[in-house]
């Protein structure tokens, strides 16, 4: 049943159905084929989203809409560029750094990018940087986002695996800082390279102002982050309480976002949160079938017999979710990938909140890989600049996220 299922999937998909709808309507045609009741479907759907974790997800959906609309992703942006903007070609760094404070709000890769994008790509070309290498940094930025924690991503996979939402996002710091500091170098290395400009000079008075002008962005992650470790509240609530913060700081501290702006946010915000969960809903009738058809085991034993090595196994491990993120979204790619692999990275020995990391970072580097990509296609309709160019300016940045990768699956494997 599972080649059943297999064949129904590349046919749907290549009829250029939605995703959802291809999961769901492929997993239902093998069930049906099998002869298991159709009665397990709405079952496996509810069941799939039945799940206290997942409050987290529409709240910090709309908490980042909420703060990549106002001025909140403006001031950060100028509170990096007083850090470094003084550095020849400092304001490609600038982009990554406010990246990486808009990361730790959001919770998205798509809501980063287009935040930054909005705030910097207009300024970059004012400076006379390369359009599209600077919205290709963006974008490679925009990763970012559902690695440093609250992240979207990593909170599926937590309910997935059912893992510590807690656990994983205390370990997904290091490796966003990681793949921060690899496209900074990077972006010096091209700015030194293309004899980009200095930006705003180096003055502790600028520092003050604005580090005082974004602290109220800046607080919302020491608020959240901040209240879920050291236990005064769950992921969930700190999810609401991220929106209540949002809708203080944007209503009535900077005075930035209207009622009329705050629906049409809430209404977006809404769409996304049920394309989300339409996914989960699909995809866990998709982990049910594998499980009772045993998929998972024998793709273990399969790869077991290939090698015992470790190290060439989690090769192996890696390659699958690169792949599989260049052509699935995130969501419904750590769906399908949790439970296929989770067993095998259990056979060897590897943590399940390491592998999780691991899971969420291959998924987040195929948001800058075609044909899905996201964050390019984000980062194109922000910079009105043709995809083509921006995928071919990505290509520096991507060796790089690999890279880190690579770091962030093995280093742990060496030290143990």
């Amino acid at each position: 049943m599972s080649l059943v299922l297999a064949l129904l999937f590349v046919v749907f998909m290549l009829m250029g159905l939605p995703i959802a709808f291809v999961i769901g309507a492929s997993t239902m045609g093998a069930l049906q084929l099998g002869g298991v009741p159709l009665m397990v479907v709405p079952q496996q759907m509810f069941s799939g989203i039945n799940s206290f974790a997942l409050v987290a997800v529409p709240m910090f959906i709309l908490a980042g809409d909420i703060m990549a609309h106002g001025e909140i992703s403006k001031r950060l942006v100028a509170f990096a560029d007083s850090l470094f903007g003084f550095i020849k070609g400092g304001l490609s760094v600038v982009s990554v750094l406010a990246g990486m404070f808009f990361a730790a709000i959001s919770g998205s890769g798509a809501a980063t990018t287009a935040a930054v994008g909005a705030s910097l790509v207009p300024e970059l070309k004012r400076k006379g940087y390369d359009p599209a290498s600077a919205a290709a940094l963006i974008a490679a930025s925009g990763t970012i986002g559902v690695v440093i924690p609250p992240s979207v991503p990593i909170i599926i996979y937590a309910v997935i695996a059912q893992e510590s939402v807690k656990d994983l996002f205390l370990s997904g710091f290091i490796p966003g800082i990681a793949m921060g500091l690899g496209l900074m170098a990077i972006a010096l290395v091209q700015g030194h390279k293309r004899a980009y400009p200095r930006g705003t000079e180096l003055s502790l008075r600028s520092i003050l102002r604005t580090l005082l002008s974004a602290s109220w962005g800046l607080m919302a992650p020491l608020i959240i982050l901040g209240g879920i470790f050291s236990g005064y509240f769950t992921p969930s609530e700190a999810a609401v309480i991220a929106v209540n913060y949002a809708i203080l700081v944007s209503f009535f501290i900077y005075r930035d976002l209207t009622l009329t702006s705050f629906y049409q946010i809430v209404l977006r915000a809404g769409v996304t949160t049920a394309v989300i969960l339409f996914v989960i809903a699909a995809s866990s009738i998709l982990s049910w079938a594998l499980s009772s058809w045993q998929v998972p085991n024998a793709i273990a034993a399969f790869a077991l017999s290939l090698s015992d090595n470790v190290y060439v196994l989690m090769f192996l491990i890696m390659l699958i979710i690169l792949i599989t993120g260049v052509f699935l979204e995130t969501a419904s790619a750590l769906i399908i990938l949790t439970p296929m692999l989770l067993p095998l990275a259990a056979q060897l020995g590897i943590d399940t909140v390491h592998f999780g990391i691991i899971i969420v970072v291959g998924l987040a580097i195929g948001m800058v890989t075609p044909p899905m990509a996201i964050n390019l296609f984000v980062a194109s309709s922000t910079a009105n600049i043709p995809i083509e160019r921006i995928a071919r300016a990505v290509l520096p940045y991507l060796a790089m996220l690999i890279v880190v990768y690579l770091l962030i699956a093995y280093a742990p494997l060496m030290v143990g």
